[in-house]
């Protein structure tokens, strides 16, 4: 289960966070860190100092310009958030993240990405939208900031209890469909915003949070592969009809001038 979960970093600027949270994940057992964008170098000596021993995990980790090409082939991205938002998204806290995953991580394409943000300002809303959940730590209200590092520790000490405790666990059923990776939810939502522009539904210029809510339902579905496939059919079918009912009204309009 372990190797399945990856550590997002986004936008870092201190070498010696991203060392400490490498020696987080390595007294957990993690070993799948993602960097994206980061404003910092990654190997230096106080990197590698505070990695104390786990810069093994420096060397290996990923770099990506952007957070969809570091979660594409995740089936489920948990956001860590300290700040409510203007559109409410599901909130867990670290043990109810640790209680999913068991369950989460059964199926064989199973990725779970935890994204943590920048140390002056978090994570963005447009990438907190790309997340299936946000995680939120109960710190004491009065002292509420935490190092990168110690969040990070949190949150991994909590998926290592899950793991410890996942031998009474249920094995995954044979027949459990594949659930669709965060690359084909992006391709979704590309499709979907599209098609609703096309019959008019949405309109750009006056978004609302059309987007944002849709994204939020489907997210909160966790639809998977075969599912994913028929919502993109429905989407081509109606683009369809809707340029043949288009080109109807235009020849229709050209006869009525004709006549």
């Amino acid at each position: 289960m372990l190797e399945r979960i990856r550590i997002v970093l986004i936008g870092t600027s201190h070498p010696g966070n991203i060392g400490g949270v490498a020696r987080a994940m390595h007294n957990m057992g993690l070993a799948d860190l993602a960097l994206v964008a980061p404003r910092c170098d990654v190997i230096t000596q106080d990197s590698i100092s505070r990695a104390s021993g786990a810069d093994h995990l420096l060397h290996q980790a990923t770099v990506h310009a952007t957070l969809e090409e570091a979660v594409a082939d995740c089936t489920l991205a948990v956001g860590a958030s300290a700040r409510s938002r203007t559109l409410p998204w599901p909130m867990i806290s670290p043990r109810e993240l640790a209680e999913r995953l068991p369950g989460e991580c059964q199926p064989e394409n199973a990725r779970v990405a935890l994204v943590f943000g920048r140390e002056d300002s978090g994570l963005t809303n447009a990438e907190l939208q790309r997340c299936h959940a946000h995680v939120h730590i109960p710190t004491n209200a009065d002292f509420s900031s935490l190092n990168l590092a110690a969040a990070v520790q949190v949150v991994a000490y909590e998926c290592r209890m899950a793991w410890l405790s996942q031998a009474d666990a249920p094995t995954a059923s044979e027949d459990n469909d594949a659930l669709a990776t965060h690359e084909e939810l992006e391709r979704y939502f590309e499709h979907l915003e599209r098609t609703l522009i096309a019959i008019e539904f949405h309109d750009p210029a006056q978004p609302r949070q059309l987007m944002a809510r849709l994204r939020r339902l489907y997210l909160r579905a966790r639809p998977e592969k075969m599912e994913m496939n028929i919502l993109r059919g429905i989407l081509s079918a109606t683009e369809k009809s809707a340029k043949q009912s288009g080109a109807g009204s235009a020849k229709k309009e050209h006869e009525d001038k004709s006549a």
